[in-house]
């Protein structure tokens, strides 16, 4: 028998590709461990655990993360109200570095050299994943088989893999999948690849599997009323029926059912990706839309207002980080950790009508709000002498007096 080139841990998910490479991987000689992330996915985790030992895997762990993934890194998300390209709030991106952290995890508790994962060579979860492995092992190695030429020129695409399933005993459908590619998290779930890749192409209707269609969601909306705490949700009640969740984890779960339920949190999109290509994305992610919309809200109430405009610009470097898979870098910590900050005051309740694929915003309250009903009202002149705009006018206007000026002296000149 030859010599084990050693132990490799395998990010697994039980599906085709990742299958095929465990087997691959035991043909080029490694002792494979595999490890399994439940992170929210709705996943038969026992039957992924006899498939990996009944295909040669030595050992294999399948990790709860779901509380982690909620609390340290969505929770973040929130704060910061990071979206990528206006549109994207991140539920992939922001799930690889949690998986990956467990995995290194893993790896050392193992005494592993090796990492392995079946992310495709054009993707961004090649980077996500690979960026925390060496963040937090920098002398891991990795084999990463769709950037191997001897892997891809084998297999070049889904056929190759089933031929290869079926002759080396791999369990596999009897019919091929949906015509796409599916991810799925706590936070969101994701559809590409396939028919998708023209970007023309409407989504199919049996596609989407976490939200209900917003033509045939209820007719009568879910009032809910979301408690804030430094920037963090920390109880959910809903007011139509007296429901309450506290815990983030239930808490999450809960807007999840709420928002699918009315069709919230869908959208198609073409984004670009960090490696340099435009790709066809959609998404559905339910409770992430409601908290942003509502996240917004307490935020510009209780927020100052040019702290905030300096938090907008962190949160987009802080999307686009996390995006591109710099989530354990020094300058994503120093960002969240700044964002922490901006958050101290960020407290209240916020109402929102959840409808029809919409979140609407009712209402809200805060200790802490910077709002002044007083100051504000067109009723109550308050602490403030209306004069004193005239001066106020007259200063910012001098710089649009000297630009027009200018226009007409080029204007004159030119004519």
């Amino acid at each position: 028998m030859s010599q084990s080139k050693g132990v490799v841990v395998l990010a697994y998910s039980g599906g085709l590709d990742t299958s095929c490479i465990l087997v691959w991987l035991k043909e080029q000689g490694y002792e494979v461990i595999t490890y399994l992330a439940n992170i929210g996915q709705d996943e038969d985790f026992e039957k992924a655990r006899a498939k990996a030992l009944s295909l040669g895997a030595k050992k294999v762990y399948i990790e709860d993360i779901s509380r982690e993934f909620v609390e340290e890194f969505i929770w973040p998300a929130v704060q910061a109200n990071a979206v990528y390209e206006d549109r994207y709030l991140l539920g992939t991106s922001l799930a690889r570095p949690c998986i990956a952290r467990k995995q290194m995890e893993i790896a050392q508790k193992e005494g592993a050299r090796y990492v392995s994962h079946g992310a495709t060579g054009k993707g961004n979860d090649q980077i996500r994943f690979e960026l925390t492995y060496y963040a937090l092992c920098p002398q891991i190695k990795v084999i990463a088989p769709w950037r191997m030429p001897e892997f891809y020129s084998r297999f070049r695409g889904r056929t190759d893999l089933m031929e290869y399933a079926k002759n080396h005993g791999i369990p596999i459908p009897v019919t091929p999948s949906n015509p796409w590619s599916m991810d799925e998290n706590l936070m969101h779930i994701s559809y590409e690849a396939g028919i998708l890749e023209n970007p023309k192409n409407q989504a199919p209707p049996g596609l989407y599997t976490k939200t209900k269609d917003p033509a045939t969601a209820p007719d009568s909306p879910d009032i809910l009323e979301i408690e804030f705490k430094k920037g963090v949700p920390i109880v959910v009640t809903n007011l139509r029926d007296g429901t309450v969740r506290r815990s983030p984890l239930e808490l999450f779960i809960y807007l999840n059912e709420i928002a699918g339920t009315h069709g919230v949190g869908r959208i198609d999109i073409v984004e670009n990706r960090f490696i340099g290509m435009k790709s066809r994305g959609i998404y559905e992610t339910p409770a992430g839309t409601i908290l942003h919309r509502a996240h917004l809200d307490i935020e510009a109430f209780a927020m100052d207002r040019e702290v905030r405009k300096v938090k907008q610009g962190l949160a987009l470097t802080f999307a686009e980080l996390v995006y591109n898979g710099f989530w354990f870098s020094p300058e994503c910590e120093y960002i969240r950790r700044c964002i922490v900050q901006s958050q101290d005051l960020v407290e209240g309740k916020v109402q929102v009508s959840v409808l029809k694929g919409n979140v609407y915003i009712l209402g809200r309250e805060s200790s802490w709000s910077l709002y002044n009903k007083e100051l504000v009202s067109m009723d109550v002149q308050g602490d403030y002498e209306p004069a004193d705009a005239t001066g106020f006018i007259n200063i910012n206007s001098l710089r649009l007096k000297e630009y027009h000026r200018l226009q007409c002296k080029v204007s004159s000149a030119q004519n």
